[in-house]
């Protein structure tokens, strides 16, 4: 089945039909990572430039070792090392990039929207690799396929997300998500945390980490987003871990089967602990892993245009 989008900027936008596509294309592909000699030659000859405004370790790293893993050429700019601190604009700095016949662009940006903006100025393909507090969709793509090869489906189970939901664009990729393959989404933490659309996107709204963890197939453990908070919106870091943080003592109440999930960064003792970070349920290795094979996945559908 051909992928017939030019670009990949939000998860909202897609069909159930592709996600399952792009999904099913990932899992083909993870086999690629296991060889010794980890490379095809599918994208051989195509240009993939990483256009990162906001600093990036798992994304930009897997994004960069799935494409040479396909054989296409990586070139990575940041914002520290480019003329973007002399003042040029996105636009400009894509421009220019344009002129050097690239085939596809990840970009990254603070500001919501800035990836579908730019993917309108340029014949190359685009991913967005995180637009501010909007979407980041190859995360939430990785999530669904980490659950599916654990569980071997989406539908039907009951997924609770923890944390600062204002400001994750994970947390909003996610929903959009995991809700049209047939999840049961719960959205729960600090009521300053939690934005007053949700239930309009599917997902159900708890205040009590505690009343809702033994519902949960998987608890996905979301990072504060200090950089983005214009106020103070908690008391303290302490309070926040006492009451949402996810220790040994509330996995207890957990069904014994669950999987525990967290895109990172993580924050140690904040919103996880170590011992359940570095436990039996955790999934957080198996996501940036699966990382790279729906990176490959998204990287070959763009790259087949």
């Amino acid at each position: 089945m051909p992928f017939k989008r030019k670009d990949l900027l939000g998860i909202r936008d897609l069909e159930v039909h592709e996600m399952e596509h792009i999904l099913e294309v990932a899992f083909s592909l993870k086999e690629i990572n296991t060889r010794p000699i980890k490379k095809v030659p599918t994208l051989r000859g195509k240009t993939v430039v990483h256009l990162f405004y906001e600093p990036s370790t798992r994304t930009r790293t897997s994004f960069d070792i799935a494409a040479k893993r396909l054989s296409a050429d990586t070139f990575s700019i940041t914002a520290s090392s480019s003329s973007i601190v002399k003042g040029e604009t996105a636009l400009d700095t894509l421009k220019n990039l344009e002129a050097m016949n690239p085939d596809i662009f990840i970009i990254r940006h603070s500001a919501s929207g800035t990836a579908q903006r730019l993917a309108q100025r340029t014949t190359a393909s685009v991913i967005n690799a995180g637009d501010g507090m909007h979407e980041h969709p190859s995360q939430a793509l990785l999530d669904m396929m980490t659950i599916k090869e654990r569980r071997g489906r989406l539908d039907g189970l009951t997924i609770l997300i923890v944390g600062d939901i204002t400001h994750s664009r994970v947390a909003r990729s996610n929903i959009w998500g995991l809700t049209r393959m047939g999840a049961r989404v719960i959205a729960c933490g600090p009521p300053t945390l939690i934005p007053p659309n949700l239930e309009e996107m599917g997902a159900a709204v708890s205040l009590h980490l505690h009343e809702v963890i033994p519902e949960a197939d998987v608890i996905m453990m979301l990072r504060l987003q200090t950089e983005r908070q214009q106020q103070m919106l908690l008391p303290s870091l302490r309070e926040y871990s006492v009451y949402y943080g996810l220790d040994g003592r509330k996995l207890e109440k957990a069904r014994k089967d669950v999987l525990i999930m967290h895109p990172g960064p993580i924050n140690r003792g904040v919103e996880i602990s170590p011992e359940v970070a570095d436990g039996p349920h955790s999934l957080i290795l198996d996501q940036v892993a699966n990382g790279v094979a729906v990176r490959m996945a998204l990287l070959y559908l763009l790259g087949q245009r």
